[in-house]
C-alpha cells in the first residue's frame, strides 16, 4: 500500500490595504528607515483598521482559497489556525473563521506557538490526512500584531504587521507533500518575548494597563542570537537527515522576522539568495502568517516536484522546520494586492 502524504493543493493570502511604511514610522517614535532597513530589511508593513480581528483576515484568505480551488466549505474538515492575536481567548479563532465561512459541524482549533505557529499547525493538520481521518483540511496562519504592538516603543513597533495566509491539505499517493519535519522548544527562553500580562497569571488591571504589560516584550539580544543559531541549525539538521544537498533544494521558505536571520540561514544550508523567498521588506513579520504568505507570493514560480524547506523561530522558544514536495504546477495566479 502507498504511503499517503499531506500535499499541498492550494495557498492563498490576505493582506489588509493600509501600508504603514518606515517614513510615517519617523513620526511616531525616535527612529529612521535607515535604522530599520539596515536592521531589519523592513521598509513597510500593512495595518489592519477597523473593528476587525485575525478573524476577518483569515476568512479572507480562506474564501480565497476556497475559491481558487473550487472547493466548498461543507467539504473541509478541519480547520487549524495559527495565531497569538486571536479575536478572544475563546471561542477560537478556527471556529469563529469555520462560522464565517459557512463550515458547520467540523473540528476547529488553535495552535498558539508565536512566528512557529504556522510549522505546528501544518504539522499537526497534516496527521489528519496521513492517518486517513480527514480528506480536506485548511491551516491557516492569521496575526493582527498592530493590536498588540506598543507604538511608543521603537524596539518592537518596526517590526510587525498584520496578514493571513491559508493553505489547503489533501491526500498525495504520488510521493507528493510533507516528506519530514522537525519541531522543537525551550520554554527558558519565554521570559525574553513575551506578552506579559492578560493570561492568568496576570489578568488585566489598572497596574497592567498603566504598566504597558499588554503589548509585545522582546528583549533583543537573546532572541536575535538564539533564532539565528536555531533556524540555521534546524534547517541544515532536515537537510542532512533527508540527504538533501544545497542543489537539491529549489526554495528556501523561511520565517520573516528579519532579514540577518533569513541570512544566516541560508548561508548554512549553502543555498544562493535566488532560492530564498524574501517579502520581508513589504510586510514585516506578520507572525504565523509569514511563510504562507511567501508561499502565496511565489505560487507562480512553484513547480511539481520542487523541494521545499520551510523553517521558522517564535516565542516560547519555539523552532522548526519541514521538508516538503511541491504537489502542483501552479497555473497563474491573480495579482496580489
Amino acid at each position: 500500500m502507498k504511503k499517503i502524504h499531506a500535499a499541498i493543493t492550494g495557498v492563498q493570502g490576505y493582506v489588509p490595504e493600509y501600508v504603514l511604511d518606515n517614513k510615517e514610522l519617523e513620526k511616531l517614535v525616535d527612529t529612521n528607515d535607515e535604522w530599520i532597513t539596515t536592521r531589519t530589511g523592513i521598509k513597510e508593513r500593512r495595518i489592519l483598521k477597523g473593528q476587525k480581528g485575525s478573524s476577518d483576515m483569515g476568512t479572507e484568505a480562506i474564501n480565497g482559497l476556497l475559491k481558487k480551488t473550487n472547493t466548498s466549505a461543507e467539504e473541509i474538515d478541519l480547520i487549524i489556525c495559527a495565531t497569538v492575536t486571536p479575536d478572544m481567548l475563546f471561542p477560537s479563532t478556527a471556529c469563529l473563521i469555520a462560522d464565517k465561512i459557512g463550515a458547520r459541524n467540523i473540528c476547529a482549533f488553535d495552535i498558539s506557538a508565536a512566528c512557529s505557529g504556522f510549522l505546528y499547525a501544518l504539522t499537526t493538520a497534516s496527521k489528519f490526512i496521513e492517518s486517513g481521518t480527514y480528506n480536506k483540511v485548511i491551516v491557516v496562519g492569521c496575526d493582527k500584531m498592530s493590536a498588540i504592538v506598543d507604538y511608543t516603543d521603537r524596539t518592537t513597533c518596526v517590526l510587525f504587521g498584520d496578514g493571513a495566509g491559508a493553505v489547503l491539505l489533501e491526500p498525495s499517493l504520488d510521493g507528493h507533500g510533507i516528506m519530514d519535519y522537525i519541531l522543537r522548544s525551550d520554554g527558558s527562553g519565554g521570559e525574553f518575548l513575551k506578552m506579559k500580562a492578560g493570561g492568568s497569571l496576570h489578568p488585566a488591571s489598572h497596574e497592567t494597563i498603566d504598566a504597558r504589560e499588554h503589548y509585545v516584550y522582546q528583549d533583543g539580544q537573546p532572541v536575535f542570537k538564539k533564532a539565528v543559531k536555531s533556524m540555521a541549525d534546524v534547517s541544515e539538521e532536515i537537510m542532512q537527515k533527508n540527504n538533501l544537498t544545497a542543489d537539491d533544494v529549489a526554495w528556501l521558505v523561511p520565517h520573516q522576522a528579519n532579514k540577518r536571520i533569513i541570512d544566516a540561514t541560508s548561508r548554512r544550508m549553502g543555498v544562493g539568495d535566488e532560492k530564498v523567498m524574501l517579502n520581508i521588506e513589504r510586510y514585516g513579520n506578520t507572525t504565523a502568517g509569514t511563510i504562507p504568505l511567501c508561499l502565496w507570493d511565489w505560487e507562480n514560480q512553484l513547480k511539481k516536484g520542487d523541494n521545499l524547506i520551510l523553517a521558522a523561530f517564535g516565542g516560547g522558544f519555539t523552532w522548526g522546520s519541514i521538508y516538503l514536495k511541491w504537489a502542483y504546477d501552479s497555473k497563474l495566479s491573480l495579482i496580489h494586492i
